[in-house]
Formats: structure tokens, sequence, C-alpha cells
């Protein structure tokens, strides 16, 4: 599993964000991509997921890649075990879900209709979503919005435990998440 940035430029609607970015992120590794709102850090993801063209640059990617991105693409009318079930089916991860869920401590809330939920009990399901896929590399764009304390350090467990089992994460955000060796890249 890799992700490879090569002179890399970002643009949206016309304007440059970013030039000339190149990384490599690997099994067990861990990239922080930082900086203030508006800088690029959410098309640095959507590029890193295939779902924006570089302006310039290439792109590698060799693995699947689970993102997280701000909405929690879960069916507000759906109960949340159902919504993330249907995912998981589609990734292949019914068999993660449920450990999904308790690392993320919302097994508790399987029946509640999405839409019932709080913002931060979205951004922990979303991110059990991430999880239960089991994608070697995970994207995560702005992934401690909306979390408590507590919540954080579910996330920061997770990617630990992502990481030591040979995945990758690649974390978008102004707000700091515990990444022991991650190298920095600051927009």
């Amino acid at each position: 599993m890799t992700l490879s940035f090569a002179q890399v430029t970002g643009a949206r609607g016309g304007r440059v964000l970013f030039r000339d970015l190149s990384f490599d992120l690997g099994a067990g590794e861990a990239l922080w991509v930082q900086g203030p709102n508006g800088v690029g850090k959410s098309t640095l993801v959507r590029i890193a997921a295939g779902l924006l063209p570089p302006a310039d640059g290439s792109v590698m990617r060799d693995g699947a890649v689970a993102l997280l991105a701000e909405a929690a693409a879960l069916d507000a009318a759906m109960p949340l075990g159902a919504a993330l079930d249907f995912w998981a089916a589609l990734d292949g991860g019914r068999e993660r879900l449920d450990a999904a869920m308790e690392a993320m401590a919302i097994g508790s809330l399987a029946d509640v209709p999405v839409r019932m939920l709080s913002t931060g009990q979205k951004r922990r399901a979303a991110i059990a979503r991430v999880i239960a896929s089991g994608a070697p590399l995970w994207l995560l764009d702005e992934p401690a919005n909306g979390l408590d304390a507590a919540s954080l350090d579910r996330l920061e467990a997770a990617i630990a435990r992502h990481r030591a089992g040979g995945g990758a994460v690649l974390v978008a955000s102004h707000v700091a998440v515990a990444l022991p060796d991650a190298r920095v890249v600051t927009l």
C-alpha cells in the first residue's frame, strides 16, 4: 500500500492552493497535513482519493482507500447500525463492523436513527465506517471535528492500531491529532 504525490499542484475554482507538493506514504506511516481553514487541506485529500485531479503533477495510489470527509454519508432515515451495515456490505467489512462500532463507542446507538445523533456521534460513526472498511489507506479530512476528548482518544487509538497493522494514514487537520512519528506538511 502506497500513496505518492510527485510535484502536485492543487487548485479549486481556478485558484491555486498549493504547488509542487511531493511525498510518499507507505505501510505503517502517517502524514499530518496542517494549516488554517481554506489553504487546501480538503483539496489535497480529494486529490489523494482520486476525486479531484491535480492541476499539475502526478498521484499514485496502490491499494484500497477509505475516506473520511466532512459529510458522514449515512442515510439519515436509517438506524445507525443499518446505515453502517450498508457501507460495510459494499466495502466487504461486515465481519469488522461490530468491532469498529465498539472502537468508537457507538454500539449502543445501533437502533437510533442517524438523524437523531449528535454531531460527535455522527463523526464517530463515520470513523467506524472507515475502520470497518479494512482499507489499508485512510484519508481523514478534519477527523477531530465534533469530537470530545474521550472520542479523540478513541480516534487516536484506532489510528495507532491501523498503523501497527501495516496501514497508512493521511490526516488533514488544523487540530492536532496524536500521530507519533508522523511527517508533517504545512499548507
